[in-house]
């Protein structure tokens, strides 16, 4: 299918769930409140507004240059996570009064028409006072720089040479979207060299509009500086800006493109296998497949430290079955907006932090460096990722060569 069949499907489906979601709010705002004219016609008109900005939003931002999001479209786009509040806010609310309704019904009671009208309004403007404020915080949360995280991964087979080797990992910038300019790049790069890495890995969804509009603004990232390289695998966003016309681009800014891939890295036995593959998602998206880890490991010495670079946290499980030591994932942002990460889960079986997947796998799923939609976070904040490998030989301390054993893992913010 191609990119832009993908694209009318994805746009046709948010549409009808927008409008779907808008009904919602309408039926909550206007008519369980009673609205008495004029505010009834003046809050349907701007729920109509809103509800035509935010596909007009999503469909101008890959026309139009992409400073269009962070100025006119960022009224769409904070409403769209405000949306998403107010949705949580009436369906939580809605449980309770039906249970309310559940309990008169059993005892005997009921509740008068009026103190019914009198609920339903207290409902909506305590829902209009909330989800103001978390929307405010929420986008002040965003804004912040990113937090650095660091996670210690112990690992049996890693050679002692190899101890404390870092590697910083970005996920999720999205330049080019709702959030982030040249400038917000300029400060991540400046602050990734500052903690002079051996090896960064950008681990998709890079950009989020085709080079015409945002080369400019994630030209900055040609400055990261690693002593191993900076290597890069794609999420579904390339393919949805172009991965065609972005490939050639991202060689240009210094990064090693690991396409269904596996490099070492290090000097002859002090070394390591770092394995890339192609997001998932691209599978049959302008042609392209599915990646086939089993092909990419396929002769790998089962003996070596491997990392697996992968966009999306659920190929984590099909990577323990290939003998792979560490995971590095991101696409979920970490649910971005809480309470959203549990509708998250339903996609992905990892959300956010650090997991064992198996007595040798681990697997750690970042919040993302940067912001997708809304430029919003409530519960998650933008985070660079910085991993220090540890050699750890207790097996042999303890006189079991035969066996080794998975490497613990800490993680501090």
């Amino acid at each position: 299918m191609s990119r832009a069949a993908q694209f009318a499907i994805f746009f046709a489906i948010a549409t009808a769930v927008l409008t779907a979601v808008h009904t919602y709010l309408w039926l909550r705002f206007v008519r369980d409140t009673a609205l008495a004219p004029p505010w009834r016609q003046l809050v349907t008109v701007g729920l109509v507004v809103l509800l035509l900005s935010v596909p007009a939003a999503m469909g101008l931002d890959r026309l139009l240059p992409s400073g269009f999001l962070r100025t006119a479209g960022a009224v769409p786009f904070v409403w769209m996570g405000a949306m998403v509040l107010f949705v949580f806010w009436f369906g939580a609310t809605d449980l309770a009064r039906l249970a309310l309704l559940l309990v008169s019904k059993i005892a005997g009671f009921g509740l008068a028409p009026e103190r019914r009208l009198l609920l339903a309004r207290a409902t909506a403007l305590a829902g209009l006072a909330i989800v103001a404020a978390l929307t405010a915080v929420s986008v002040w949360n965003a804004a912040r720089e990113p937090v650095v995280t660091t996670i210690e991964v112990r690992m049996s087979r890693l050679p002692r040479a190899l101890d404390g080797f870092v590697i910083i990992q970005l996920s999720d910038l999205h330049v080019g979207g709702s959030h982030g300019d040249r400038a917000w790049m300029e400060g991540v790069v400046a602050r990734v060299n500052a903690m002079e890495p051996d090896l960064i890995a950008v681990t998709g969804d890079l950009v989020d509009a085709s080079p015409e509009h945002v080369l400019a603004e994630v030209a900055p990232i040609a400055g990261l500086r690693a002593r191993q390289g900076v290597y890069f695998v794609t999420g579904n966003h390339e393919f949805y800006s172009g991965l065609a016309q972005w490939l050639p681009q991202i060689r240009k800014l210094g990064m090693r493109i690991l396409r269904n891939t596996r490099v070492s890295i290090g000097d002859g036995a002090v070394s390591f296998d770092l394995v890339g593959v192609d997001d998932s998602a691209a599978n049959g998206l302008d042609g392209t497949s599915d990646p086939d880890l089993a092909k990419v490991v396929a002769g790998r010495d089962p003996d070596r430290v491997a990392v697996l670079l992968a966009h999306q946290p659920k190929l984590a499980r099909r990577a323990a079955a290939h003998a792979i030591d560490l995971v590095l994932a991101g696409h979920t942002h970490g649910g971005q907006i809480w309470p959203f990460s549990a509708f998250v889960r339903l996609q992905q079986p990892y959300v956010r932090g650090l997991h064992r997947i198996s007595e040798r796998t681990l697997l750690y799923v970042t919040d993302g460096t940067g912001t997708w939609g809304p430029p919003m976070r409530l519960g998650t904040r933008n985070e660079i990722v910085r991993v220090v490998l540890r050699a750890f030989d207790g097996d042999r301390q303890r006189g079991e060569p035969g066996r080794s054993r998975s490497a613990d893992a800490r993680t501090r913010r």
